[in-house]
């Protein structure tokens, strides 16, 4: 059963600055903008979820390449709760408007297989995959727990409780593939995002974690949090996390990333959207899109436009094989 999330009241929608010519908005070219061409104009990048987790660093980091690539200033907007649906009901309301970009993950494919919200991916306008974001098995440094195959075992004895930064994140999805291929069932505990998951579990409140590298790498630096095994398909080739096993060399055949990129609102002319796909590629062949793949130890497999598109389709079946119900 789905459960309903009640979308807060959203203030007017300011007006995008589209273009001159007819367009699916209807809305009139921003001043100085020439027919039939996008400048964009008090752009906004909406955030889904709480500053401090791998989405908000996401969203920052698109921001500030984007405005390099095109000399736009772009504010960040975080509008965090019901597990992103907050974030993406706002941005639904800025249909055809080109001045809005939302910071986006698995939450947009998940939330609607999941929970009652009024959008699937297919109302929006995907842009740019940037890459692919596996997660690590964590827990704090004291912890009993040496390896995943002791959290699945405790488990089935005793009970283990887990946090999940949302009922429909990339935490929820990866415990739940454990739980399938273990035959176990863990107790969860949700959270807005990873750095309420990290303060979980440093203060006791949940006994293991699943987070990002680039959320937790501090702290596992700094001893405060383990890593048991990473929820990837091989061994990372980064410096500071190569040591750490797959949950597959423990015995536990799970894998599945977390997807980074951006979209746009749905509606949005064709210049608006052709404007943000070339900013979007200049942007990947730039040092600063390297440094966020390389300082988030992330998968750099960046798609555009019809090509996203298509991963998402892809990416959503094998997603309602998980969590859809």
């Amino acid at each position: 059963m789905k459960s309903r999330i009640t979308t807060a009241a959203i203030g007017a929608v300011a007006i995008a600055a589209l273009a001159g010519c007819s367009s699916t908005s209807g809305a009139p070219a921003a001043s100085g903008e020439a027919e039939g061409a996008f400048e964009p104009s008090d752009v906004r990048m909406i955030v889904p979820f709480a500053a401090g987790g791998g989405s908000d660093v996401s969203g920052r980091a698109i921001a500030s390449g984007l405005e390099e690539a095109t000399g736009a200033t772009i504010t960040v907007e975080n509008r965090e709760g019901g597990s992103g649906a907050v974030g993406y009901s706002h941005f639904l309301a800025q249909e055809g408007n080109g001045n809005y970009l939302l910071a986006s993950e698995t939450a947009l494919l998940a939330l609607p297989l999941t929970t009652d919200v009024d959008f699937t991916y297919e109302s929006f306008t995907p842009i740019m995959k940037l890459g692919d974001d596996y997660t690590l098995v964590v827990v704090p440094g004291d912890s009993e727990f040496q390896t995943c195959t002791d959290v699945v075992d405790a488990a089935r004895a005793d009970g283990v409780v887990v946090a999940v930064s949302g009922a429909v994140s990339l935490d929820e999805v990866v415990f739940t593939l454990i739980e399938q291929d273990q035959d176990v069932e863990f107790d969860r505990v949700p959270f807005e995002g990873g750095s309420e998951v990290i303060a979980g579990l440093l203060g006791g409140t949940v006994e293991v974690g699943s987070l990002n590298p680039s959320e937790v790498l501090g702290q596992l630096e700094s001893g405060d949090l383990r890593a048991l095994c990473a929820l990837s398909e091989d061994r990372y080739e980064y410096e500071q996390i190569a040591d750490i096993p797959t949950a597959t060399e423990q015995g536990i055949d799970v894998a599945f990333a977390q997807w980074r990129g951006f979209i746009a609102p749905g509606g949005i002319s064709d210049e608006a959207r052709d404007y943000w796909t070339a900013a979007a590629e200049e942007f990947a062949a730039s040092e600063a899109y390297t440094a966020y793949i390389e300082e988030n130890l992330m998968q750099p497999n960046a798609l555009y436009g019809d090509e996203f598109v298509e991963y998402l389709a892809e990416n959503s079946a094998e997603l309602e094989a998980v969590v859809g119900q």
